[in-house]
């Protein structure tokens, strides 16, 4: 069975997370992805660090799947190679900063002028134009412009998320677009030129808390693990660790004190008997609930939990995590190479049910220069002459 985006090929210039990101989802479903990376260094994330026996954690992430094209865009001939590539692909997804594609001679109106059916996508931090345009847009920065910092982290600490949230979400809705402007391609035949901003991607994500703070001129505040306008909502005590409880309605309170917990009498006390009561009186709903759930171990209150169909869920470490017992029933992970080992990464979370996602290798530093060359009209001869220059780079 064929993957959905076989006979798909993308052409990256990218660097980082966001669009990595983007063009290894759309590898996984089949397309082809071929990576541009500059002579030397490539993708600075191939350095962030090199705990995967010897290859960074990020490149490992979001790169598998690829072709590595390592050639220098300061040379004619370089972005030549890179043009060509392009003239023959259906995507060209880059996310340098606002204008260094244009100056290239790479942007989106240039190169769709030569290629009406080409998609093109940039993705920046602010989006072209306005007063922010030009700024770095490191993830940090966008979830504190974004206001994700303002209601991460605690009533007297705000936090950045754990992981690159404004990178993902912007690197999703790249994905989307991609799927969306080849839908309207095969329809009309006519490509497109598409702008993805992190900021934009990541205000987007903000949904409830923006909306209720447009809507009541309250900064929503910072809750932890518990919520705004829920209760109870939190993790509780257990005589060997911890459990997140989440009671969304009346009824699931109800079963929670009188079936799990076994305190039936706070059913029906007032302080707790509506929702809105509940988060009126959080810290006394709480403190009722963690005298209960510390008679527990974690294992037996989770277990109470959901077979009384309570929402919870044990406060697991990664280790944990890797090993969870619905990743290995559900069989989620997969062996591929880097250029150094044999290592585990996980399946997509997009299941189809007749295929399984293409799962491919991490590319070394220009593990597939010179067939790329070749492939955009070099002579033999010339790629030779390219690569001993050092304006291509070919992995050992």
């Amino acid at each position: 069975m064929e993957q959905p985006l076989d006979g798909v090929t993308v052409v990256a210039l990218e660097q980082a997370v966001a669009a990595p990101l983007a063009t290894r989802h759309l590898a996984d479903l089949g397309a082809r992805v071929i990576k541009v990376e500059r002579t030397g260094r490539g993708d600075f994330a191939r350095d962030y660090d090199r705990v995967v026996h010897g290859t960074g954690a990020h490149f490992v992430w979001l790169n598998r799947g690829k072709e590595s094209l390592a050639v220098d865009l300061k040379s004619p001939e370089g972005v030549a190679v890179v043009r060509s590539l392009i003239g023959t692909a259906d995507v060209f997804v880059q996310n340098l900063a606002p204008g260094a594609a244009a100056r290239l001679g790479l942007g989106a109106d240039e190169l769709r002028a030569a290629h009406p059916a080409l998609v093109t996508v940039s993705l920046t931090g602010y989006g072209v134009g306005g007063p922010y345009e030009q700024r770095k847009a490191y993830d940090m920065l966008i979830q504190a412009e974004a206001g994700l910092v303002s209601i991460t982290g605690t009533p007297g600490t705000p936090s950045k998320t754990g992981i690159p949230t404004s990178d993902i979400a912007a690197g999703m809705y790249c994905v989307q677009s991609v799927l969306a402007a080849l839908l309207r391609r095969g329809r009309t035949g006519v490509g497109a030129a598409v702008d993805v901003s992190m900021l934009e991607a990541t205000v987007e994500w903000m949904g409830y808390p923006l909306y209720t703070s447009l809507y009541t001129g309250v900064q929503p505040a910072r809750m932890g693990l518990s919520h705004t306008a829920i209760a109870p909502y939190d993790s509780y005590p257990t005589t060997d660790g911890r459990i997140l409880i989440g009671v969304q309605n009346d009824s699931g309170w109800r079963t929670l004190v009188t079936t799990v917990l076994g305190v039936p009498e706070l059913a029906d006390d007032p302080r707790f008997a509506t929702n809105v009561d509940r988060v009126r009186h959080r810290a006394e709903c709480d403190a009722a609930v963690a005298e209960q759930s510390a008679k527990w171990s974690t294992a037996e209150l989770d277990a109470r939990l959901a077979a009384a169909g309570v929402p919870a869920a044990d406060v697991r470490e990664l280790d944990e995590v890797i090993a969870h017992p619905q990743l290995a029933a559900r069989d989620r992970w997969r062996e591929i190479r880097t250029e150094n080992a044999t290592v585990k990464a996980l399946l997509p979370p997009v299941t189809f049910a007749d295929v399984e996602a293409r799962m491919g290798d991490v590319p070394a530093l220009g593990a597939h220069t010179t067939a790329l060359l070749r492939e955009a009209g070099l002579t033999a001869a010339q790629a030779d002459d390219l690569l001993a220059r050092g304006v291509a780079e070919q992995a050992a």
